[in-house]
């Protein structure tokens, strides 16, 4: 089972025993793959429904604790719940608490199992600037190399930001550019010139290289973690 549907606790089957079944083939997956240190998707999907399950639990015992209702739907994906007006089903609830009482501390495993393999990955990074730094370093080039290694793989990026009433989110978008060798002559400067003159209608030429002194996979770990690992590396001390 690759994925574990957002609302996977209440659709199908209430059975404690069937939902068992289900979450430990969804976590036996997520573990190979983390033995394989392939960390995406798996990751930011078990952050998703963990967070679930615990606001599941939060406002099942605040409701329940104030109204004789019986949870009728549960919209994940919105995070909130649906009560019909009803007496509470006794049953109904009881199989609720034993799934989350088993389903929270597994899935919690699992987690610090993907995270501590995540902060292994990016305590190996090097970030640092080619050339002379920009004074615009939202959008450039990302030079990602894993080292020893004779090649570089670049990425344009631009940096986005989205402010809400209380918060500023930063994100990032990158797009493949090309595998380049690297050599005593062909640098990453070097590259970084290339680049230039290719894409000379780009008014922005940041550019920085990031290094990972270990061989982790591209695209679901080493590509994803180097994107955050950029973007607090150029906003720190930026509140």
């Amino acid at each position: 089972m690759d994925q574990l549907s957002p609302n996977w606790l209440t659709e199908g089957l209430l059975d404690f025993e069937y939902k068992k079944y289900v979450l430990l083939a969804y976590l036996q997956k997520a573990g190979r793959s983390f033995d394989e240190k392939k960390l995406y998707p798996f990751l930011s999907d078990l952050i998703m429904h963990y967070n679930n399950l615990i606001t599941i639990r939060e406002n099942k015992t605040y409701v329940s604790n104030l109204f004789p209702k019986k949870i009728s739907k549960l919209d994940l994906q919105q995070f909130t719940l649906e009560y019909e007006k009803m007496i509470a089903d006794e049953s109904y609830m009881k199989d609720v608490e034993a799934i989350l009482d088993f389903a929270i501390p597994k899935m919690n495993e699992s987690l610090e199992e993907g995270r501590e393999i995540y902060h292994g990955v990016e305590e190996n990074l090097n970030i640092y600037p080619i050339g002379l730094v920009s004074l615009n370093p939202e959008s450039g080039y990302m030079m990602l190399t894993r080292i020893p290694s004779n090649e570089t793989t670049v990425f344009s990026y631009q940096i986005t930001i989205f402010e809400s009433a209380q918060e500023k989110f930063r994100g990032i978008k990158t797009d493949f550019i090309g595998d380049y060798p690297l050599s005593f002559t062909n640098t990453l400067e070097e590259i970084k010139f290339q680049l230039m003159k290719q894409f000379r209608q780009s008014a922005n030429h940041a550019a920085f290289a990031v290094e990972s002194k270990m061989d982790f996979p591209m695209k679901e770990t080493l590509l994803p973690i180097a994107k955050r690992s950029l973007v607090r590396y150029i906003f720190r001390g930026v509140a």
